[in-house]
């Protein structure tokens, strides 16, 4: 099998348009009717709501849980309006910023693995296994995770989902696209 996978020469919100264009073509391609995307301000999830619109790709966002900062930065109305227009967000725990994971002291480890890569696929696979863990997922479900680097996206994964209990059973099928 051979697929397109698209590289960016720079990070940042200035691909969002581009990646959100990419992941609904893989999307309608593969069948896959969830999105799962990372949006700390609601910037992305705006954006990613007019995309996605008039499709049936279902957004589940993820922002930052409550307490990480000073002050939620993710407006608590935008979440009512995604969740009206029929989409999910969920505040859960950001599981690779704590130092114990379900008795095993690697997360950051493992964020920093996942980081060779890029910030966008640590981001990708942390808010997987977190709308798994909340539930809007559904163990064993093919996703595309939607993520970036400092504001925006830039990284899209093809993955079937797994809970932070089941880590083993996360896997990334396919890269859509990423920075170099």
């Amino acid at each position: 099998m051979e697929e397109k996978i698209v590289y960016f020469e720079t990070t940042g919100k200035e691909n969002t348009p581009a990646v959100l264009g990419l992941v609904r073509e893989r999307a309608q391609a593969r069948g896959i009717s969830k999105v799962v995307l990372a949006s700390t301000r609601g910037d992305t999830a705006r954006v990613a709501l007019d995309a996605f619109a008039g499709s049936d790709i279902r957004l589940v966002v993820i922002p930052h849980q409550f307490g990480f900062g000073e002050k939620q930065r993710f407006p608590g109305d935008l979440a009512k309006e995604i969740e009206a227009k029929g989409h999910r967000v969920h505040f859960g725990t950001m599981l690779f910023h704590t130092d114990d994971f379900y008795g095993v002291r690697a997360p950051r480890l493992m964020a920093a693995v996942l980081r060779t890569f890029c910030q966008g696929i640590k981001v990708c696979v942390e808010i997987i296994l977190m709308g798994c863990d909340g539930g809007l997922i559904e163990q064993g479900e093919k996703v595309i995770a939607v993520a970036g680097t400092g504001a925006g996206a830039d990284t899209a994964v093809v993955a079937t989902s797994a809970p932070s209990t089941k880590l083993g059973d996360l896997h990334i099928h396919e890269i859509i696209c990423k920075p170099l």
